[in-house]
């Protein structure tokens, strides 16, 4: 493993201060409760206020999202692993203004087991929470068995959208039916040639064997069981964006959002090859994208590989997607 790190174990606490001296003017890292990445507004928001949790180590995602028009505070644990419930029952004390929280949590083991912990104490501290999951990958379970998917860069574009129905001043239930109505209406799923490392103690991740590729593979390297040979861009396109219409049942004459998500190793001329194909076969099905994003949003570290997306979109939803935000790593 070559990294350009210090001390492992401070790698957490000195990512963030990064991150924090490198947007100044948007966040400030608070870490009297844990590691808070916190918008810089915060203190003047009028509205419902979105907090959610992860590890580190996915850069830009989780903390690189916070500021106007996305997350409030993002609670950051350590690399790939879950913070504390203590840490977002304060963050959530914090973000409270009188108009309650969203809490957004990814479906994976250690994040629903500390999202779970903390609104069991919030609620015994009367706050008005709304927690709702992002658990969008196709390939580990079947829609009917939605609660066992895991959840992946869909979390990303939620956070954009229900940020603009809270600064639009949606009450909490409002802002918590559009963010499940987006959740409800995605798919992902990721395909990797090369595993990561661990950053932290060089432990590899995951291994494939060279001239294939994992279709599947989950964020932290968990197996996808679609281990096959290596294919052309146009050929992983169509495999992977065929099974998502198919998830998502999505007919000619729908609008969709396309994310081609980098995770960490794959070249941004890889990313376009890729999100090339999709468009084309989309428009060849009558299918129109009317967002995307391709780029590095979540990452998992020198993964070679990525994360195709998409959701189904109406004109409320792309309403919100336009509006303006402004994060460190997003921008409209």
């Amino acid at each position: 493993m070559k990294k350009f790190i210090n001390n492992p174990e401070n790698l957490t606490a000195e990512l963030l201060e990064g991150l924090a001296l490198a947007n100044q003017d948007l966040i400030t890292l608070k870490t009297e409760h844990g590691n808070l990445v916190v918008n810089k507004k915060l203190a003047e928001a009028d509205r419902v206020t979105i907090v959610t949790l992860g590890g580190t180590g996915h850069e830009p995602a989780i903390s690189g999202f916070v500021g106007e028009g996305m997350i409030d505070i993002s609670v950051a644990g350590d690399i790939f692993a879950a913070p504390g419930p203590q840490a977002c029952v304060e963050a959530i004390k914090m973000a409270d203004k009188g108009h309650g929280v969203l809490f957004v949590v990814l479906n994976h083991a250690g994040d629903m087991l500390t999202g779970n912990l903390t609104m069991k104490q919030v609620k015994k501290l009367g706050i008005p929470v709304v927690k709702v999951v992002t658990q969008e990958d196709i390939a580990n379970a079947p829609r009917e068995n939605a609660e066992d998917r895991r959840g992946l860069v869909g979390c990303v574009p939620l956070y954009k959208i229900a940020g603009a129905a809270a600064a639009a001043g949606k009450s909490l239930e409002k802002v918590a039916a559009i963010a499940q109505k987006f959740a409800d209406n995605m798919a992902t799923i990721a395909v990797a040639t090369v595993g990561a490392t661990h950053p932290a103690s060089g432990m590899q991740i995951a291994t494939i064997e060279a001239g294939k590729m994992e279709v599947g593979m989950g964020q932290h390297g968990e197996g996808g069981g679609g281990l096959q040979d290596m294919k052309t861009a146009d050929e992983t396109a169509q495999l992977m964006l065929e099974a998502l219409l198919k998830d998502l049942d999505v007919k000619a004459g729908e609008k969709l959002m396309v994310v081609i998500n980098g995770s960490g190793a794959t070249t941004l001329m890889e990313q376009l090859i890729i999100f090339r194909a999709c468009h084309k076969l989309l428009a060849a099905k009558g299918i129109e994208v009317v967002a995307n994003m391709v780029g590095e949003v979540l990452t998992v570290q020198e993964t070679a590989g990525f994360q195709m997306f998409i959701a189904r979109m109406d004109e409320e939803l792309l309403g919100y997607w336009n509006a303006p935000c402004r994060t460190p790593y997003l921008k409209k």
